[in-house]
C-alpha cells in the first residue's frame, strides 16, 4: 500500500509523461523572464542609478563623486542659488501648463469617445483620423505648429485675419502649446475611453430611456459609472504626461518669452546635459518623481472616495 502511494506521489511536480504540471511557476517566468529584464534594465536600474547620483556631488568632466547626502536637496528647497530659483520657475511652468492642458485631455476626448461610439457613415474613417496624430514623433508637431503660429508667415494669423505673437508673449505662448498638446495627443484617450464604452451593457442605456431618463441623466447614471475605473487610469497617465511635457516648449515657444514656459523637464535636462551637473539634475528628477507620486496617490484615494475602486 505505501508502494503504490508513493508512486502516485511521485508525479506531483510533473505529470504521467514528464511534463510540468499546470500549477508550475515556471511556465509563468519564462514568459515574463523579457519583460523583467527590460523593466530591470531601463527602469530598476536608472531609478537607483539616479537616486544614487542624486546623493552625490557628480559633474562630468571634475574627478571623483564625493558624498554629500542630502545637500543637493536642500539647495533646491533654499531657494536662495540661481539653480533653486529656476528649478522652481520650471516647476511652475509645469504646473500651469498640466493645469491648463490636463482637464481638456480629460473631458473633451471623452466627448469625442462617445461621438465616435454612435452609428454613422464614415465613424471608422474618423475614428483613424482622430488618431492618427498621435503617432507623429514631437519633433514634427513642434515644428509644424511653429510654422502654423509664426506671427509674420503662420496661417494661423492670416486666416483669421490677426497679428498674435503666438510662440513669444504670454498668455498665447499656453495656449499655444496646449493647442498643439491637445491636436496632438486627444486621439489616445478617445481611443482608451471609446474601448471601455463598448463594454458599458446596452442593456442600463434602454432600462434607463423606459424610466424616463433623459441624455444627461442617462450619462450622470450609466455612463460615468461604468467609466469609473478607465476614467482614473486616464486621468493618473494625463497628469504624468503633462507634467513630462518638455519638446513642445523647446520646439514651439523655445521656453519663450526668457524662459517662462520652459518646465522642469527642460531646465532638468539644461542643468544635467548642458551644465553637466549629474547630481543636481538627479535630485531634481527626484523631487519632480516624487511630486508625481503623490498626486497619482490622491488620483488613486479620490477614485476611492467615490467608489471608483476596490479597497
Amino acid at each position: 500500500m505505501s508502494a503504490v502511494s508513493s508512486a502516485a506521489a511521485a508525479p506531483s511536480r510533473r505529470g504521467d509523461n514528464g511534463r510540468l504540471r499546470r500549477g508550475s511557476p515556471w511556465p509563468a517566468l519564462a514568459f515574463l523572464s523579457p519583460f523583467l529584464v527590460i523593466f530591470t534594465v531601463f527602469v530598476i536600474v536608472p531609478i537607483v542609478a539616479a537616486v544614487w547620483a542624486s546623493l552625490h556631488r557628480w559633474s562630468l568632466g571634475l574627478p571623483g563623486t564625493p558624498w554629500v547626502g542630502a545637500d543637493n536637496y536642500a539647495e533646491l528647497f533654499a531657494g536662495s542659488t540661481v539653480m533653486s530659483v529656476e528649478f522652481w520657475k520650471g516647476m511652475k511652468a509645469t504646473g500651469i501648463f498640466t493645469g491648463l492642458s490636463a482637464p481638456l485631455l480629460i473631458t473633451l476626448p471623452l466627448g469625442l469617445a462617445m461621438l465616435l461610439n454612435r452609428r454613422f457613415p464614415g465613424r471608422t474613417f474618423f475614428r483613424a483620423v482622430y488618431f492618427a496624430p498621435y503617432v507623429l514623433g514631437v519633433a514634427v508637431i513642434g515644428l509644424l505648429w511653429r510654422y502654423l503660429l509664426d506671427r509674420q508667415l503662420g496661417p494661423i494669423n492670416q486666416i483669421f485675419g490677426i497679428d498674435v505673437a503666438w510662440t513669444t508673449t504670454l498668455p498665447a505662448g499656453w495656449v499655444s502649446l496646449v493647442v498643439a498638446t491637445l491636436w496632438w495627443t486627444i486621439g489616445f484617450n478617445s481611443v482608451i475611453y471609446l474601448a471601455a464604452l463598448q463594454d458599458v451593457p446596452k442593456e442600463l442605456y434602454e432600462a434607463a430611456t423606459v424610466d424616463g431618463a433623459g441624455p444627461l441623466r442617462r450619462f450622470t447614471s450609466v455612463t460615468l459609472p461604468g467609466l469609473t475605473r478607465v476614467l482614473q487610469f486616464v486621468v493618473a497617465i494625463t497628469i504624468i504626461a503633462s507634467a513630462n511635457m518638455y519638446g513642445q516648449s523647446a520646439l514651439i515657444t523655445q521656453e519663450q518669452p526668457g524662459t517662462d514656459t520652459r518646465t522642469v523637464i527642460g531646465y532638468i535636462a539644461e542643468t544635467g546635459i548642458q551644465g553637466f551637473d549629474i547630481g543636481a539634475s538627479s535630485a531634481m528628477s527626484m523631487i519632480l518623481a516624487v511630486t508625481l507620486m503623490l498626486l497619482s496617490a490622491v488620483t488613486v484615494l479620490f477614485f476611492r472616495a467615490i467608489g471608483g475602486s476596490e479597497k
